[in-house]
């Protein structure tokens, strides 16, 4: 029997033929025409506003629950209409979801991390709110304190001044070799860690005014610590002069050991005077801060310690990004530092050396870890591109810490309070929507026994400010 005795048989193949065809055209649709696929999903994504992407996501979740082989649907209608394309996807954002949000529990998670070095770095880029409300600019923090290792930007540095050592042949880990180094605290703190995570010993010379938790914290995380009257740079005793020479008697004695290849040896990590100390932040703090802000930054603002956070973000905003015109840096100072004076008129002075106030062992401020009264190496390296210098009072830190505590649930300790400080004088100084970057160091609990000591002492933790104006608390005012 053929097809010829029956004649409707031709049309039935008909039809199945072209359904075939259709079903084949319809399915290649895509592979026939990516370009077309390309441009809608990008306009789709241009076009998406917070609201489409909200119904977009709760799609998606309805998409999923019914088909789970596929994440992306196309349906096409080959008689009645044109193609249509639905992209059930969200759109990649920049910024991170929500915790707890159903985004983010589905999230995927971070790789592993392998060893405390692989922790530091990348941390947020936090808006602190309350500061934003009361200058009518924009003020940005980087969340330093949440580095993995110390908890502080010295982290960076310390992993930085270790590695470099290492390629230079100084540090052999599982030698035995010790790190000395002179610090008020968070350097050391930072170094004592790193030490015992890649092989080696941590000696920590320091002066006995800092706070008795940063010793004892030293002294758990397995460094040596050796606490020295507080006394000029000029002085041996001084806690770097300390240090360096710690280092040198270690040296001296793998030198006269009989066996010199084994013998492990001292290295003084020297943070005020190594150019890795700002090759850390130039490299990573600095290209971060950019990321984060997408370039739309108008002021950095930090202390100075040994000047390695200032210089090497400086450095890479002005030289390395190109923003020497767009980008002001400026210092904060504390009370009884000279930096101040020192980026403003060009010489290094405090009005707390004035004939007939200095004395011999005096301590100044309650504020820790910056604030210098002597150029450092590192420093001097990007001293041309700092544009300004705000003093900031021990009151004004303190009344900060309390107020962003009250306002943000931000607790930090006292060279925090004075970046933030001096990242309000500044923003005041730029137009209304400016944006002004500074850094949160470390935590308060660092800083109990001596900054927030003294705020309870002051009655500021029961005080409560009716006007709620935080230009008025500080003395401050705004500019036209």
């Amino acid at each position: 029997m053929s097809l010829s005795d029956h004649p409707k048989a031709y049309g039935t193949a008909a039809v199945a033929v072209a359904f075939v065809a259709g079903v084949c055209v319809t399915l290649g649709f895509k592979d026939l025409y990516p370009d077309l696929q390309r441009r809608y999903e990008q306009g789709s994504s241009r076009r998406a506003a917070p609201a489409t992407a909200v119904a977009r996501r709760r799609q998606s979740t309805a998409s999923t629950a019914t088909t789970s082989s596929t994440a992306r649907r196309r349906r096409s209608s080959f008689f009645w209409a044109p193609v249509r394309l639905e992209d059930h996807e969200s759109p990649p954002s920049s910024v991170p979801p929500a915790a707890g949000s159903a985004a983010a529990s589905s999230a995927e998670p971070p790789p592993i991390a392998h060893g405390i070095e692989a922790t530091i770095g990348n941390t947020p880029l936090v808006e602190i709110r309350s500061l934003s409300a009361a200058t009518g600019r924009t003020i940005l923090a980087k969340a330093e304190f949440l580095n993995g290792a110390g908890n502080s930007p010295k982290d960076r540095v310390a992993l930085n001044l270790i590695r470099e050592a290492e390629a230079a042949g100084l540090l052999v880990p599982g030698r035995g070799d010790t790190i000395y180094e002179g610090t008020s605290g968070s350097t050391g703190i930072s170094l004592a860690t790193l030490a015992r995570a890649m092989g080696y010993r941590a000696h920590i010379c320091m002066s006995d005014d800092q706070s008795v938790e940063k010793a004892q914290l030293l002294h758990h995380l397995g460094a040596t610590v050796e606490r020295v009257p507080v006394a000029p740079i000029t002085d041996p005793g001084h806690f770097v002069n300390r240090a360096r020479s710690r280092a040198r008697e270690h040296c001296a004695a793998a030198d006269a050991a009989a066996d010199k290849a084994t013998a492990s040896r001292g290295f003084f990590a020297d943070q005020f005077e190594s150019a890795a100390n700002y090759r850390a932040h130039q490299g990573t703090t600095g290209p971060e801060i950019l990321a984060q802000t997408g370039g739309e930054i108008d002021a950095f603002v930090a202390g100075a310690g040994t000047g390695g956070t200032v210089t090497g973000v400086a450095k890479y905003l002005k030289e390395d990004a190109g923003l020497r015109r767009s980008v002001r840096v400026v210092v904060a100072d504390p009370h009884g530092s000279g930096l101040y004076n020192k980026v403003k008129y060009g010489v290094m002075y405090s009005h707390t050396e004035k004939e007939g106030t200095r004395r011999r062992t005096q301590v100044d401020s309650v504020v820790e870890g910056i604030g210098m009264n002597r150029l450092t190496a590192v420093l001097a390296e990007g001293l041309d591109l700092i544009d300004d210098a705000v003093a900031v009072s021990d009151e004004q830190a303190e009344r900060m810490g309390r107020w962003l505590v009250e306002k943000d649930g931000i607790f930090v300790g006292s060279s925090s309070c004075v970046n933030c400080v001096a990242a309000v004088a500044t923003a005041l100084t730029l137009p209304e929507g400016s944006r002004v970057v500074t850094v949160l160091c470390d935590s308060g609990a660092r800083h109990l026994s001596k900054f927030w000591k003294n705020i309870a002492e002051a009655g500021l933790e029961e005080q409560e400010d009716a006007d709620e104006d935080l230009l008025k608390i500080l003395g401050l005012e705004k500019k036209d």
